[in-house]
């Protein structure tokens, strides 16, 4: 793939991570000298595409790399021949997000984007849209990579991997958030920490912390439990019990946090309900500040209001991945890629978010030391066959997998929840929800 004048779409263009992402291609033009970057995104997002490219071109005339930077609502003209299409797309936007989040909590279950009732919902409306977008590369970029950061990013890429032959990658930050949060914790450039990586997107484990060539595993456990800073934004940093960590002996992502804290979490959320809004609606306030900003024409760099928008890192893993397939580097990355017997415990044709070896070809698993025991294994099969479930439903609008799906989740508590909880997704999803019609 060297020695090419790269085309790059992304889908969601208009979104407020853009900057970053452009940050990002400048950053390292050098090793990915992109030539065209499509911008694309759909009729409701036109503003915000014409104010978020304007700044991308004022970025890249700053910087003075030769990226020609194209917007346009004509997804196929983008997917056009493209090296790589990357998609950030919000089927339904922020006020969909803000329903995910409030009916949950109708019922007393989590109410969160990307896991339980929340994650399920975007997922049956994001699900179709991404397999659109797979038909049109397979016809019009047939070697391009999908290189997928749309949440719930683990079930989208099963989706893509069961009903499409496009070559797809899904990418979450959280990996190489934990590799910098590990690496200021031991005063570590990053490239000295390895971490191994188990599970799947937004339930995973790290269960081996390298630094320097030494296992430090055990110390991070025992020194998280007063330790602030180990999750996401978006995630009410709540402290890890210390005998409950020693007894796990792996490291739980930030998402773990409503599967083991769930009352914690709950009444945190219940409570921001009645004082700040859902997430979805802080999200709002903090992009239109952001929009505001990315209008004046004197800015070209970007601000730093967009770290509170979350999604610390998104560029770096972004762009680390693209440059590494382009490169060849066979260098080690954490993705979501297809099972194929990594995870003993789960179905070969199912996600994974595991270590691989990124080379031109795409990402290869890298066997782990160990399978997981019973205390993860147990809620890994339930969480996937939960998606796995979900996404058949997705695609085929069958109410009863979709009852199912919901039934079997760990935080929706009952199938007395799950009856209402399902009336009402749909019935609030309806425009966006043709399947289930």
């Amino acid at each position: 793939m060297r020695n090419k004048n790269l085309k790059i779409a992304v889908i969601g263009g208009g979104s407020s991570y853009t900057p970053e992402l452009i940050e990002g291609f400048i950053q390292q033009y050098d090793e990915l000298p992109v030539r065209d970057l499509f911008l694309v995104d759909v009729e409701e997002g036109r503003e915000k595409l014409e104010i978020v490219g304007a700044f991308a071109k004022r970025m890249v005339q700053e910087a003075g790399v030769p990226i020609r930077v194209h917007l346009t609502m004509e997804r196929r003209k983008a997917i056009q021949d493209a090296d790589f299409v990357t998609t950030q797309i919000r089927v339904g936007q922020l006020d969909a997000r803000a329903r995910d989040e409030k009916i949950p909590l109708n019922y007393n279950c989590i109410g969160q984007e990307t896991t339980g009732a929340g994650g399920f919902a975007k997922a049956l409306r994001t699900i179709p849209v991404i397999l659109e977008i797979c038909k049109e590369i397979e016809e019009l970029a047939p070697n391009a990579f999908l290189i997928n950061f749309t949440n719930p990013a683990g079930i989208v890429t099963e989706a893509v991997i069961k009903h499409s032959n496009v070559k797809s990658i899904g990418l979450c930050n959280l990996p190489i958030g934990t590799k910098m949060k590990v690496a200021d914790m031991t005063d570590t450039d990053i490239s000295q920490v390895n971490l191994e990586w188990i599970g799947i997107n937004h339930l995973n484990w790290t269960t081996k912390i390298q630094v320097d060539g030494r296992d430090i595993l055990k110390e991070i456990l025992h020194k998280l439990p007063g330790t602030k800073g180990m999750s996401v934004k978006n995630i009410p940093d709540f402290g890890w019990d210390r005998d409950f960590l020693r007894s796990l002996g792996a490291l739980p992502c930030g998402y773990l946090r409503y599967y083991y804290m769930t009352d914690k979490m709950l009444n945190d959320e219940l409570s921001s309900l009645e004082t700040k809004g859902t997430r979805a609606e802080v999200v709002k306030q903090i992009e239109q500040e952001l929009f505001e900003l990315y209008k004046d024409p004197n800015l070209s760099g970007k601000p730093e209001q967009l770290e509170k928008r979350g999604g610390a890192y998104y560029s770096l893993a972004a762009i680390n991945l693209i440059a590494s397939i382009y490169n060849n580097k066979k260098d080690i990355q954490t993705v979501n890629v297809q099972n194929n017997g990594i995870l003993s415990c789960l179905n070969d044709d199912v996600s994974i978010e595991v270590n691989c070896v990124i080379d031109s070809e795409g990402a290869h698993p890298v066997q782990i030391t160990s399978q997981p025991g019973p205390h993860i294994r147990g809620l890994l099969q339930v969480v996937k066959a939960y998606e796995e479930l979900t996404v058949e439903s997705a695609i085929n609008g069958d109410y009863d997998t979709a009852l199912q799906a919901l039934t079997i989740h760990p935080l929706v508590t009952s199938v007395d929840e799950a009856k209402p909880l399902l009336s009402d997704i749909i019935r609030e999803n309806r425009a966006f929800l043709p399947q289930f019609s």
